[in-house]
């Protein structure tokens, strides 16, 4: 092990703080980044992993989370994208009890301060990885490298690649598998303090523990488990100090045999031993959990695993490898989605992005002939660890082992940028080493660097904390991807502003013609405009391309039924249920057709499936409710209009009904009571309180039934029959004052 300074650390420019100042600075500098984005919305993934996840909520059983994928789907169901993440699930439902509700304030502000105490750690991390391992009298590290693991630190703490994971809820997956991954390497080296300096002497208990922090990383996302690759690379390099290029010479050469009872003494072969116990068992666990079969893909997902040869999956693999160096080198360009034609496939050798991938390889190779050929062992050490760290923790997302769902994601090199920090910071040392001249002007462009760093952070975290900003801010990013226009317009729609909104479902289904999201969506919004054809038009495509695509097929059904295809409707909506067998809005939508048709009864039998599946469905209830009184079934609607209120209590509409229904049977003091009740909920309802007055009128109590039909004329002047009524009753108020002595 290392015990002496390293040579270039004092170079750095920069303070020698102690330990505790140095993690308070890095601490403060990572709030600084992402303070901003405390008070932001739930976007993007937010939606589906938090704001629709029932596991959330305390109704649900805790144990659901173990059975559960990160989205809260079951893991054995096809749709499940087989992320298995209970711990990060946990920390969500944690902040649900505590906030008391969807609050997304606690949510963020939690996220903001693991990526500030997670920064603070890495200074110990890079300590030992780039000065050696090696403890004080009361068992605290020793920092031969202060400067060196600050800067490294300061890097990290305000790369603004982290801020998808930061910004984002969802990253809280990608802050605690960090967290659990510093907690299980800083454990594996505490195995070596034993308060001797003999390398051959650790402690089991310490590795077990550093195993158990291990399977926590991985239960918090599925990239922890490469903390064992680290901790074994570490352990040869630094521990054992072996030197790869020598050992590579010897068993190639056979010159000096390689000393195997050296190796044993050690103990070495025991902890790889262990790790490797451990990591396959924890593999073989995660492979049960998840059904043994990989989660399912399309090719919009990740279409270079659709590639039609070997070479072109390599080629392209290898372009996406040479962008996330990029991102890691210029995290100017961020995205919060790098699918759908966002990054063009490369389809020929003479194509001109091949040479991002020579010189990507290139200095990789140079990188790693320094790594192992240097006669400097600081140097040969620091370089080796900082790639392993570097390249590890990316593995599970290279496509190598398994397909995975992206094509990048900024998220995924939230561990990874810790090992490009360490050779950046490695890089500022060995300059201001050799260039003291050139010293000012180095300390310049690192302060300058780290206040970009700082004020795109601010920028980036600024535009995630609205999906208005962030998804328009990835136009000039990725134009050509549809997903983006998609997410544009269908904001755009949610706020109201379907014009714009259409211009962008237009571009996202040129661009991608195949967007079947984008179809459904743009024949609804073509469907509420009136433009019936059209949204036909589109929506039998978006069948026609996804035949099991059900909320396409109820909506061509209620285009259909507007254009009175009855037929056709009725099939579309029996093709959504028999692709999504619970879909209670279908069933209401079937019945709202067997109504047009005068088909009562089959009517009823579907607004009350949809009530079964829903017990919530207020249009559901309040349509059989109408339909019974409307066909005279006044003791039936009077039953199922209670049946409604008991579930739905405070359900306005369900009181208008079920009131007008007890005043025909003239129950007028209960039907009073519902209408008034009715009003208090929604005072501004114009045809409550024009019934009401008709309940007063035929009830006898003529000035109340005056005061409330000039209300209903106020709200609505324009009201049927309001007006007829209430001339009605002035007439017979006349009458009465005329014969009145």
């Amino acid at each position: 092990m290392a015990l002496c300074d390293v040579y270039w650390d004092h170079h750095i420019p920069l303070p020698k703080l102690p330990h505790v100042h140095a993690k308070v600075t890095v601490a403060l500098v990572a709030l600084l980044c992402f303070i901003n984005s405390y008070d932001g919305e739930f976007v993007f993934d937010d939606s589906e992993a938090i704001v629709n996840n029932k596991d959330l909520k305390p109704t649900t059983p805790l144990n659901n989370i173990w059975s559960n994928d990160f989205w809260g789907s079951n893991l054995s169901s096809n749709s499940s994208h087989k992320s298995y993440r209970p711990l990060t699930v946990f920390t969500f439902r944690l902040n649900y009890l505590l906030a008391g509700g969807l609050h997304p304030v606690g949510f963020h502000v939690l996220n903001i301060i693991l990526h500030a105490v997670i920064s603070a750690l890495m200074i110990d991390v890079f300590a030992i990885l780039i000065g050696g391992l090696a403890y004080d009298e009361n068992s605290r590290i020793l920092n031969h490298a202060p400067k060196t693991s600050l800067l490294a630190a300061l890097f990290f703490a305000a790369h603004p690649v982290h801020t998808e994971s930061v910004a984002g809820i969802v990253g809280r997956a990608d802050l605690l598998c960090a967290l659990f991954f510093q907690l299980s390497f800083l454990t594996y080296c505490k195995a070596f303090n034993r308060g001797s300096d003999r390398d051959d002497r650790f402690s089991v208990q310490w590795v077990v523990v550093s195993l158990l922090l291990c399977a926590a990383a991985m239960l918090c996302k599925e990239q922890g488990i490469t903390v064992l690759g680290v901790n074994a690379a570490f352990d040869v390099l630094l521990i054992c100090n072996v030197n790869v290029y020598e050992l590579s010479q010897r068993l190639l050469l056979g010159k000096n045999p390689l000393n195997v009872s050296e190796i044993l003494r050690s103990g070495l072969l025991t902890r790889l031993s262990l790790m490797g116990f451990g990591g396959l068992s924890m593999l073989y666990a995660r492979w049960r959990i998840m059904g043994t079969g990989p989660p399912a893909f399309t090719e919009v997902d990740n279409p270079a695993s659709f590639a039609e040869n070997v070479f072109l999956r390599i080629v392209n693999y290898n372009y996406y490898y040479s962008l996330n160096a990029w991102l890691l080198l210029c995290p100017w360009w961020l995205c919060f989605d790098w699918s759908m034609g966002c990054v063009p496939l490369i389809k020929s050798a003479t194509d001109w992005r091949m040479v991002w991938l020579l010189l990507l390889w290139c200095i990789l190779i140079g990188l790693i002939s320094q790594a192992l050929c240097s006669q400097d062992s600081q140097r040969r050490r620091t370089l080796t660890l900082g790639l392993v760290l570097l390249v590890v923790p990316f593995l599970p997302a290279c496509n190598i082992f398994f397909r995975v769902g992206f094509v990048i994601a900024e998220r995924v090199l939230y561990l990874s940028s810790s090992g490009y920090c360490l050779l950046l910071a490695y890089s500022v040392g060995h300059c201001c080493c050799h260039w003291t001249k050139y010293r000012k002007l180095l300390c310049a462009s690192v302060l300058a660097l780290l206040c970009v760093y700082v004020a795109r952070c601010a920028l980036r975290s600024h535009q995630w904390r609205s999906e208005q900003s962030l998804f328009t801010s990835a136009l000039t990013v990725c134009p050509l991807n549809a997903k983006v226009h998609y997410n544009v317009g269908k904001n755009l729609a949610d706020r109201g502003n379907t014009t714009a909104a259409i211009a962008y479902y237009r571009e996202a289904v040129r661009l991608h013609p195949t967007y079947v999201h984008a179809m459904n969506n743009l024949g609804n919004i073509l469907k509420e405009r009136n433009e019936l054809i059209e949204a036909e038009q589109l929506l039998s495509k978006a069948v026609s391309i996804q035949p099991d695509f059900a909320a396409a097929w109820m909506n061509l059904g209620i285009v259909q039924n507007s254009l009175q295809k009855f037929d056709e409707a009725e099939q579309s909506y029996w093709n959504a249920i028999r692709f999504r067998k619970k879909y209670p809005d279908c069933y209401y939508n079937l019945g709202r057709l067997y109504a047009d048709q005068q088909r009562h009864v089959d009517a009823l039998n579907a607004w009350r499936n949809a009530t079964m599946l829903k017990p919530d469905h207020s249009l559901a209830w309040n349509n059989m409710v109408i339909l019974l009184d409307n066909t005279g079934n006044l003791g039936q609607a009077e039953l199922i209009g209670r049946e409604a209120l008991r579930l739905l209590p405070n359900d306005h509409t369900i009181m208008f009904s079920l009131a007008n229904v007890l005043g025909k049977l003239q129950k007028y003091k209960e039907s009073e009571g519902f209408f008034l009740h009715a009003l208090r909920i929604n005072p501004n309802a114009a045809s409550c309180h024009g019934n009401l007055a008709v309940l007063y009128h035929r009830w006898g109590k003529l000035e109340l039934a005056k005061k409330h039909y000039e209300l209903s004329l106020k709200l609505d002047p324009e009201a049927p029959g309001t007006r007829d009524n209430y001339n009605m009753l002035r007439r017979k108020l006349d009458q009465r004052k005329q014969h009145t002595p």
